[in-house]
C-alpha cells in the first residue's frame, strides 16, 4: 500500500483553470489534468525562477520531491502543446499558505504577504516605512507547528490546522 502524500503548501488558486488550443471545439479535445501543487511547481520555479531548493521550502517539501512534481508538470504540458490537448488545473493534497496582513499608518493601504517572506520594509502604496500588522491579523500564528511537513499527519502524528485538502 502507498504511504499518503503530505500536503502540499500552495500560495493560491490559479485565476484560470483551464486551457484549450485556439480554433479546435472542446468536444474534439483531449484533456491533460495539471494538479495545483505542480501548477504551483511550475510557477516558482519556471515563472518566479527560483531554485529548486527555495522552491521547495516554500512548499514545505523536499528537494527531490520538488524536483518529481516539476518533472511531471513538465511532462503534462509538453503533451498537451506537442498534441494539441486541453489543460485542467484541478486536484491535488494541498495546503493554502496563511499570509500575514500589513497596514501603512500613513496612507492606510493594507495588503498581505505570505509567511517566511520577512517584514516588508515599505508600504507598496507610498513608500512610506511606517508599518504595522494589521489589527485584524494580530496573534494569529501559522497553526499545527509550522515546520516542514506541518499537516503531514503519518510524519509527524498531527495536521495542521489550516489544511484544505482537494482531490
Amino acid at each position: 500500500m502507498a504511504r499518503p502524500k503530505c500536503a502540499r503548501l500552495v500560495d493560491g488558486l490559479p485565476g484560470t483553470t483551464y486551457f484549450k488550443p485556439r480554433g479546435i471545439p472542446l468536444v474534439d479535445l483531449e484533456e491533460v489534468v495539471l494538479s495545483v501543487d505542480e501548477f504551483e511547481a511550475l510557477r516558482l520555479a519556471d515563472f518566479d525562477g527560483l531554485y529548486h531548493e527555495n522552491a521547495a521550502a516554500r512548499m514545505f517539501i523536499s528537494r527531490a520531491t520538488f524536483g518529481r512534481i516539476l518533472e511531471s508538470a513538465h511532462k503534462k504540458v509538453a503533451d498537451s502543446l506537442i498534441n494539441g490537448k486541453a489543460i485542467k488545473v484541478e486536484g491535488g493534497v494541498i495546503k493554502m499558505a496563511q499570509k500575514r496582513v500589513f497596514q501603512c499608518s500613513a496612507c492606510e493601504h493594507t495588503w498581505e504577504i505570505p509567511f517566511g517572506t520577512g517584514r516588508p520594509e515599505a508600504c507598496p502604496q507610498c513608500s512610506s516605512n511606517n508599518l504595522h500588522r494589521a489589527d485584524s491579523d494580530r496573534g494569529h500564528g501559522r497553526g499545527g507547528g509550522g515546520g516542514r511537513g506541518a499537516g503531514c499527519r503519518h510524519r509527524h502524528g498531527q495536521a495542521a490546522t489550516s489544511t484544505k485538502e482537494t482531490t
